[in-house]
């Protein structure tokens, strides 16, 4: 039988660190071996402990959780969870997290602290156990950009951001592109993104994530991209050279009016036990734009949405899907190829510049019947 997951608690908050290494402590598969009350403790306690997973709260003494999780990653790359604080600094700050390279978070309530942690202690052993089984990567060291420079992007063989304003020219306003994650998504929909052209077909998409963080992380994006970047809202409709995110906590799906997508955002039920549910996306795109279809299954726990991106495909969409070398977490992509979902499996920095290239081919294709 495998050895249990063995995990550290970090946070300044005694009752916190009480109440987690407790929820912990309940579960058969892991345990708490040491929690400590600041950054510098909780170096020397990793060094001698060797755990399997840390949780980190953002906000501490005497080094913040962002420079801590910034030295760790560089330093000794672990599989983190972050405890976040349910508010708009807490919400960038997470996103700043996630970029460094936590493998997910969970947000902690501001009252009822006690009750409010006990009643996350599902989710919250349910992310340590993703985390501990997560490929994790090396932060970059400090100063380094994150390879969204037009340099870095070109050598990877996709486009530079500053020369591909204009690169698909004359585009069905039809076609649409459907992109679904989970653990590890936000970086990876970052990826996707910052190499898409300022005349991209409409994308809309559902990252797993709880209400009060979708908003931070749409602005980020929109900071980073050639195309505009927001939360989806009810009604308005689906523009190209636009990215939606389904808001947490509500359903996203898209509708058709007259020649035109428009968003539904609604307070619908769980699907997959996820709300935003990569299946309610993905069926309504099945139906509503069928072969103008562009899927892009990324990383993620679990199987949200391979079905239905089965279904896209069966309606004749093009789908892509990450390989399990660049994942997270390979779950979500494993699966719609098992579904028989996916018509290319590529590594994350290469999804783009191959979607890109199908689409140039569209547009060439579109050019010589006029």
């Amino acid at each position: 039988m495998s050895s249990k997951i063995r995990v550290i608690v970090v946070d300044d908050s005694a009752l916190v660190r009480s109440l987690l290494a407790e929820i912990i402590n309940r579960q058969r598969d892991m345990e708490c071996i040491g929690t400590a009350n600041d950054p510098l403790i909780a170096r020397e306690m990793i060094r001698e402990m060797n755990p399997d997973v840390i949780t980190l709260d953002v906000e501490m003494p005497r080094m913040d959780g962002i420079d801590f999780l910034g030295r760790l990653m560089r330093l000794r790359p672990m599989p983190v969870v972050m405890i976040s604080t349910l508010t708009e600094r807490g919400a960038e700050v997470t996103m700043k997290a996630l970029e460094l390279g936590a493998v997910d978070f969970v947000a902690k309530p501001r009252v009822g602290l006690s009750s409010g942690l006990n009643e996350l202690a599902t989710q919250i052993v349910e992310k340590i156990r993703v985390a501990a089984v997560a490929q994790v990567r090396r932060a970059p060291a400090q100063g380094t950009a994150r390879p969204h420079s037009s340099a870095a992007i070109s050598a990877d063989g996709g486009h530079s951001p500053t020369h591909t304003t204009t690169l698909l020219g004359r585009l069905s306003t039809e076609k649409l592109i459907c992109i679904g994650a989970s653990t590890g998504g936000t970086e990876a929909i970052r990826e996707v993104l910052v190499q898409m052209p300022a005349d991209s077909p409409a994308i809309v998409i559902t990252q797993h994530m709880p209400p009060g963080f979708t908003t931070s992380f749409a602005a980020r994006l929109n900071g980073l991209c050639q195309i505009t970047v927001k939360e989806a809202v009810n009604g308005e409709r689906i523009l190209p050279g636009h990215a939606y995110i389904a808001p947490g906590g509500r359903q996203f799906h898209i509708a058709r009016s007259g020649a035109n997508y428009v968003a539904v955002v609604d307070d619908g039920p769980p699907v997959n036990r996820h709300k935003p549910s990569v299946e309610v996306l993905f069926k309504s795109a099945a139906v509503v734009a069928g072969r103008n279809v562009f899927g892009i299954m990324l990383t993620g726990m679990g199987n949200d949405g391979a079905a239905a991106m089965r279904e896209m495909k069966d309606a004749g969409s093009f789908n892509y899907v990450q390989d399990e070398a660049s994942c997270i977490v390979f779950g979500m992509p494993r699966e719609a190829i098992a579904h028989g979902a996916a018509d290319e499996v590529l590594p994350l920095n290469q999804i783009a510049s191959a979607l890109v290239a199908k689409l140039r081919g569209s547009t060439d294709r579109l050019h010589h019947r006029i």
